[in-house]
């Protein structure tokens, strides 16, 4: 259940189910406008597709190889500009959103990474480590984290607080 102000009467408005499709397919609609118009005042280049996966709106950048979006395409960046557009699509829909951004295939690198921070600890645990705490991340990430820790026949949690956030893996 999430709370969402009404901008016509800045009134809060619960709603207690998931987004449709076609409202996924609405935020990754506003979401790509925004994004396209961020590339344009960047002078950058850019195909952008849009994508409904896991019950929320997939948005993803990209380019031929050489091509000047690899400067946005570092976690960092690519969260920062992912919270930039959350924000865009709230503003627009007056709905939550939680829409993965994707630039130059920045996902599917940070998730090997995420793997191999997984077969490291997983090392740790085989040779005699209790259990094996990982770097903070996002939600985004722990979940990842959490899949492939399980796909990997390990247990996970999350522990700690806002930006210290961590995943701690230990024998199932």
């Amino acid at each position: 259940m999430s709370d969402v102000i009404d901008n016509q009467t800045d009134v809060a408005v619960v709603r207690n189910d998931s987004p449709t499709v076609t409202q996924l397919e609405e935020e990754g609609d506003v979401a790509a406008d925004y994004i396209e118009e961020f590339l344009d005042i960047c002078d950058l280049d850019g195909d952008i597709d849009i994508d409904v996966r896991n019950g929320r709106a997939y948005v993803a950048v990209t380019a031929a190889e050489g091509s000047n979006i690899r400067v946005l395409s570092k976690p960092d960046v690519v969260s920062a500009l992912q919270e930039l557009t959350r924000l865009a699509v709230q503003s627009k829909t007056g709905a939550f959103s939680r829409l993965i951004l994707d630039i130059g295939g920045s996902r599917d690198a940070r998730q090997a990474e995420l793997s191999v921070l997984v077969d490291s600890a997983i090392a740790q645990l085989d040779g005699g480590a209790a259990s094996a705490a990982l770097p903070p991340m996002s939600s985004y990430e722990r979940k990842l984290v959490h899949d492939v820790v399980s796909d990997r026949g390990f247990v996970s949690t999350s522990h700690g607080e806002g930006r210290d956030r961590h995943t701690v893996i230990t024998r199932a």
